[in-house]
């Protein structure tokens, strides 16, 4: 008996510990099968206190009284599916006349504080079936991305989300994002992910980087075009503007419009043009927009209007022709000048890192989600890289991104730097990628003096 107890207690001490410092490990061993058990002998009693239960219909009440039998108790959604996951449960829920999926999403907390779970949210995949996804640790703390991901051309998983379910950039279904963030909020490391999950994809990759280049160039070898400063950014924005307008010509060239041609086969955009006839796609990052409409001059003005009026064509035109942008900044409102606002009403993703202020939330979110204001300011500061997702659908999740080092975005640009392809109207903007004197050397004192 005493070696039994020995044995329990050091099992107990070994998954106390095991769930300390590996929650992951203790989920997949031993977490999911008690939350499984806790959930399902739970359900009545929990739903019934959440106020998630119908009454019972009058038929069976009619005939429990028919038949002198108790009367049935209030009924809770119907299980459709208890499914487990590498981060939680995944739980499908048929419900009940009268029941509304809005009912479950404002229970979500009640839910996670009974099932004894880390974090507890709902969607709805169809009229009547809501999906309810739970999770057994906190996913954000330590990211680390499942080694299955959906991938398919333009989609590019870049964070995880806080039910555990894989964050996708997807530029076909969303053309146009915005990503906002103070400093050291994790917007960088955010970006980085990006590049490094478009360097194996067919793609043109274009960077405005205003900070002197900084961000971007140590990536130039996967980058088709890249500018330092606004001047280069507004002859690379306007040349974009240009092969733009050549990609219509090639599409309306394509279309073979005539009452011969079925309708599926009357191209739209690039993605309806055979494949050895279409154009590549280009994705462009802008890394700080203010440095863009910001100017101190009436030259620098006239410049600024340009430059944004680019950037409006381009967000408005670019989708089918498939150009895309990618919008980094810390603030993002019309103190920065007429076209801002324009300019930001396409861009249908956004990304809120952590901000320094409500009115910057508001920038992202106040006219799609309102919700995502309060979750937005709320992010704390020693939790870089956490952050906010939201589409123009309303919906919004928090997602984080796994830390990526320069370094490592450096190796995986040079490793696809094969794949970088060359387009004609933006080869005056192709970087070079020879190896330049280090700074060191330049600012030594034994170093030779320049005229």
């Amino acid at each position: 008996m005493t070696w039994f107890m020995v044995a329990v207690v050091m099992v107990v001490a070994a998954a106390g510990l095991l769930r300390w410092r590996r929650p992951a490990w203790y989920w997949l061993s031993l977490g999911v099968t008690f939350a499984t058990v806790r959930v399902l002998v739970r359900y009545a009693s929990v739903m019934d206190a959440c106020g998630l239960t119908v009454p019972p219909a009058r038929w069976r009440l009619t005939l429990a009284r028919m038949a002198g039998r108790e009367v049935p108790g209030p009924r809770p959604p119907r299980i459709l599916r208890l499914r487990p996951t590498r981060t939680g449960l995944v739980l499908r829920l048929k419900l009940r006349p009268g029941q509304d999926a809005f009912d479950v999403a404002a229970a979500t907390d009640r839910l996670r504080h009974s099932f004894g779970l880390y974090g507890v949210t709902s969607r709805e995949i169809r009229s009547g079936v809501v999906e309810v996804r739970m999770t057994g640790y906190d996913v954000l703390r330590r990211v680390q991305m499942p080694a299955r991901l959906d991938t398919r051309p333009m989609r590019i998983p870049v964070a995880l989300r806080e039910d555990g379910s894989v964050h996708y950039r997807d530029y076909r279904a969303v053309p146009h994002g915005l990503t906002l963030g103070a400093t050291e909020s994790g917007k960088s490391v955010y970006q980085r992910n990006l590049v490094a999950g478009l360097a194996s994809h067919h793609v043109a990759l274009v960077g405005i980087d205003c900070k002197q280049g900084v961000e971007l160039f140590p990536l130039a070898r996967r980058f088709s075009a890249l500018a330092d400063n606004p001047d280069t950014a507004l002859e690379l924005l306007e040349a974009l503007v240009t092969h733009m307008e050549e990609v219509y010509q090639l599409i309306r060239a394509q279309q073979r419009i005539s009452v011969a041609v079925p309708d599926a086969e009357i191209a739209a955009d690039i993605w309806d043009l055979p494949e050895d006839i279409r154009p590549v796609p280009v994705v462009v990052l802008v890394d700080e927009v203010a440095e863009l409409a910001l100017y101190a001059s009436k030259d620098e003005e006239k410049r600024r209007d340009r430059v944004i009026t680019a950037l409006v064509r381009i967000a408005q035109l670019g989708r089918a022709a498939g150009i895309y942008l990618e919008i980094c900044g810390q603030r993002f409102g019309s103190e920065l000048g007429k076209g801002i606002t324009m300019l930001r009403a396409q861009l249908t993703g956004r990304t809120a890192h952590r901000v320094n202020d409500e009115t910057s939330a508001n920038m992202a979110f106040g006219d799609i989600a309102p919700d995502a204001v309060l979750a937005a300011i709320q992010i704390p500061a020693e939790t870089r890289g956490l952050a906010i997702a939201a589409d123009s659908t309303g919906g919004w999740h928090r997602v984080r991104a796994p830390h990526t080092s320069l370094r490592e975005a450096v190796n995986v640009c040079n490793k696809h730097a094969h794949r970088t392809p060359d387009v004609p109207a933006l080869a005056a903007f192709r970087p070079a990628t020879a190896a330049v004197p280090s700074a060191r050397d330049r600012l030594s004192k034994t170093a030779p003096a320049t005229a």
